[in-house]
């Protein structure tokens, strides 16, 4: 504690970055938790159709969020620099290969949505009827939400840069509109309201796609009206050019990262796919319990990425032995907040899954999942910290070892051989699983020690 109390006004500028972030977190996934209730009091096959369809679309949130933050390392070392015509650079580059992603996998989910969704049903061979309004439930969703994917990319343009250059709140206003919009769309269209028909997961889905229009249409405006806020948009558009030397940097961080991200999902998506083979219940389970998860986890996520920021700023600005000093400060500070938030998901364990329309069964297995997921949340918050400390640096070598080989290497494998392979539980497994996480702990301690990720890559 005398290291933190050492290093007040470094947590000060942390937390002035990180609390914005957890509000708008906080409030979007509490907002995800009333979607999820309201789908939930459809029936359980809502909830598992609908959740299945999510995963995939975690999957692409992800590669979008890598490939920015790529290109945001650059952001954020530049902005330490002071270099606002790199800024600009980063930006466009940005929307351009933003835009290219989204479209492809918009165009991969329209060919392969309906496979990849009936992959998670597989296990469930006692009641196909389920099975196949699950499928359907989930096809009709995610057909839908394909129309948001591509404002979606030019959003996380628009707000990482912002975030990449400390400004947090007006992302974070931006996504809070957008929530509502999303949370009046779902009270008028999941079950009817004022003369509306009454859609389901389908009305949901439609309120997800005009909520990401208007948190777009909100930093596209604010931005473009406060130059004086954010220099790197004046002349932004009017050209798209990014000289070679920089498309090919920015290339290099981004696809490493964006790998780093789709595999790392991937990998996730395919552990939750084990989980389904071995019990249908656990698709619904997994669903309630991630829904308080990310909830409770919004403190430690903000104050890993804000970590990476300030990181960021530290590297670009040339003070390499100040950032080594400040890391395991700003780990320890993030894991007192996942302890903190991990004792109270344990103490709502039990009454939370209560709010949803499913089984006893269901229900129970929420609790079980959910008193796993308290229990790692501590190590799950030091292992995000150091991932972000580790991406400040550009090092994407070591990123992709630590998260997306880790998962592939180890989890997955172990997940399938346990699924596929053996009788044991799924409380079992599912807690083997999180248990890796320590081994993660480990490994991110020698990386963060080592030094290795303290590089400035601006001044190159």
């Amino acid at each position: 504690m005398t290291e933190l109390k050492n290093d007040r006004s470094y947590i000060k500028t942390l937390l002035k970055i990180a609390i914005p972030m957890m509000v708008q977190n906080g409030i979007s996934n509490f907002v995800n938790l009333l979607d999820n209730l309201m789908i939930g009091s459809i029936g359980t096959n809502a909830i598992s159709g609908v959740g299945i369809a999510n995963q995939l679309m975690f999957v692409f949130y992800l590669v979008i969020f890598g490939a920015t933050a790529g290109v945001g390392i650059f952001t954020a070392q530049y902005k330490g620099k002071g270099d606002t015509e790199g800024i600009r650079y980063s930006f466009r580059f940005k929307l351009v290969f933003n835009a290219i992603l989204s479209a492809i996998c918009t165009l991969f989910f329209v060919l392969y949505s309906r496979h990849l969704i009936n992959l998670f049903l597989l296990g469930e061979a006692d009641n196909p009827a389920d099975a196949a309004e699950a499928l359907e439930i989930g096809v009709k969703y995610i057909h839908i939400i394909l129309i948001s994917l591509i404002p979606v990319g030019f959003t996380q343009a628009y707000g990482g840069t912002l975030r990449d250059l400390g400004n947090t709140k007006v992302p974070m206003f931006a996504s809070v509109a957008a929530i509502f919009v999303n949370l009046t769309g779902n009270w008028l269209l999941i079950h009817g309201h004022f003369g509306l028909p009454a859609m389901g997961a389908e009305g949901a889905a439609i309120a997800t796609v005009v909520s990401r229009f208007v948190e777009l249409a909100i930093l596209i405006i604010y931005t473009g009206k406060h130059p004086d806020l954010f220099p790197f948009i004046k002349g932004a558009f009017k050209h798209f050019h990014v000289p070679g030397r920089l498309v090919g940097r920015f290339i290099l961080r981004a696809l490493p990262l964006m790998a780093n991200e789709t595999f790392w999902s991937l990998g996730m998506t395919t552990i939750n796919q084990c989980y389904s083979y071995r019990s249908f219940d656990a698709v619904a389970a997994t669903q309630i319990e991630s829904t308080i998860w990310n909830l409770m986890g919004v403190a430690f996520i903000a104050m890993g990425e804000a970590v990476g920021i300030m990181m960021g700023h530290i590297l670009g600005s040339g003070e390499l032995e100040d950032a080594k000093k400040k890391a395991g400060t700003m780990r320890r500070f993030t894991v007192l907040c996942g302890l903190v938030f991990g004792l109270l998901l344990a103490g709502i364990s039990f009454v939370f899954p209560l709010l949803y329309n499913t089984t006893d069964e269901i229900r129970s297995l929420a609790t079980v999942f959910i008193l796993i997921a308290a229990a790692n949340m501590p190590f799950c918050a030091y292992t995000h910290a150091s991932y972000f400390i580790i991406r400040s640096g550009g090092n994407a070598l070591i990123t992709v070892l630590f998260d997306s080989v880790f998962t592939w290497v180890i989890v997955v494998p172990l997940a399938a051989y346990m699924s596929y392979f053996t009788g044991i539980s799924i409380i079992l497994m599912v807690a083997i699983i999180r248990a890796t996480e320590i081994i993660k702990c480990l490994i991110a301690f020698a990386f963060v020690r080592s030094g290795i990720w303290v590089r400035n890559i601006v001044n190159k």
